[in-house]
């Protein structure tokens, strides 16, 4: 009789646990589940019709984005008359190396290249000084008037950048506490581009995620604030940091308006402000050249940093533990 109950209840046990596993994997199928079932998949018709759809989206996304840099790295080898009678032709009469080099010595491109990458490089130093320490300050340090300075920080993305051109420009030529005007010096490209609202809240967000845990216990080790954030914070924000950098880099690269007011000399402006200077005096394929060189530090900065950037595209969460 007893061995009869427990053959009972180990069967009641087994269909417990059956029905449990089928509500479990029920549930995992909704959670998976997407517009077009696995059912659905595996007919003929929807796979074919998937198919032609997924192709045609990778083609136009494909053209979309890619198009117009493998036109413009096209027609920078390709004579002037090619590009103006078969414009997607590919090299009817055949490559013009001698576009590049020409672009290169005689419109000096290497001199605006390297303008370019001073500007770049500064402005990417002092955005990413600003936003790291900002971000710190209001989010790690959080002093008692953090909320009114992080209210003060977002305010200022309500206010158009062109209000503030012309006060900018006139504390550029008659800097407070300066003897001479900052036109034609870097640091008047820089230092505007360095308080950079945006990437100050971008960086404090990322901060806000990482595990306050991690920060008493470097507190109770001893640590100060300076080490905190060199030591702890930073090494923790390697993501954030490769956004911001590329955000700066991408925006200093292409910047033509403030340089141009900035920099009047062409001796020091970059090539967003003197490729279009040039224009008119320059051969077609030549200046197409010249602008295929202009796009190989965005696309290199992208193809370096694109793992980072997608990564942290949604700003989660930091370390955990």
């Amino acid at each position: 009789m007893s061995s009869t109950i427990t053959a009972q209840s180990k069967e009641g046990v087994r269909g417990l646990v059956s029905r449990t596993r089928r509500r479990r994997a029920s549930i995992d199928d909704d959670t998976v589940r997407t517009v077009v079932s696995d059912s659905e998949r595996r007919r003929p018709g929807t796979r074919f019709g998937m198919s032609v759809t997924h192709v045609f989206l990778f083609a136009s996304l494909v053209i979309a984005g890619l198009g117009p840099i493998l036109w413009l790295a096209k027609s920078a080898v390709t004579p002037t008359q090619d590009t103006l009678t078969q414009p997607f032709a590919l090299w009817p009469n055949g490559i013009d190396w001698a576009n590049l080099s020409t672009a290169w010595n005689d419109i000096h491109i290497d001199q605006y290249f390297w303008n370019t990458i001073v500007i770049a490089a500064g402005a990417w130093a002092t955005q990413l000084f600003i936003a790291t320490t900002g971000g710190y300050a209001l989010s790690v340090l959080r002093p008692r008037y953090a909320p009114v300075l992080n209210a003060l920080v977002l305010a200022t993305l309500f206010i158009p950048g062109i209000v503030l051109l012309v006060p900018l420009y006139l504390t550029i030529v008659h800097p407070p506490l300066v003897g001479g005007s900052l036109l034609n010096n870097y640091l008047a490209v820089w230092l505007p581009m360095s308080a950079n609202a945006f990437n100050i809240l971008l960086v404090k967000r990322f901060f806000d995620n990482l595990p306050r845990e991690v920060f008493e216990a470097a507190k109770t080790d001893g640590a100060g604030p300076f080490r905190l954030f060199w030591s702890v914070v930073l090494p923790m924000s390697k993501p954030i940091l490769g956004v911001v950098s590329v955000f700066a880099i991408i925006a200093a690269w292409k910047d033509y308006l403030w340089p141009m007011l900035v920099l009047p000399d062409p001796a020091v402006q970059p090539l967003s402000v003197r490729l279009p200077a040039v224009q008119s005096q320059t051969e077609l394929d030549v200046f197409l050249a010249a602008l295929a060189i202009a796009t190989l530090i965005p696309i290199a900065m992208f193809l370096l940093f694109q793992s980072v950037f997608l990564r942290s595209a949604g700003l989660g969460g930091a370390v955990k533990g």
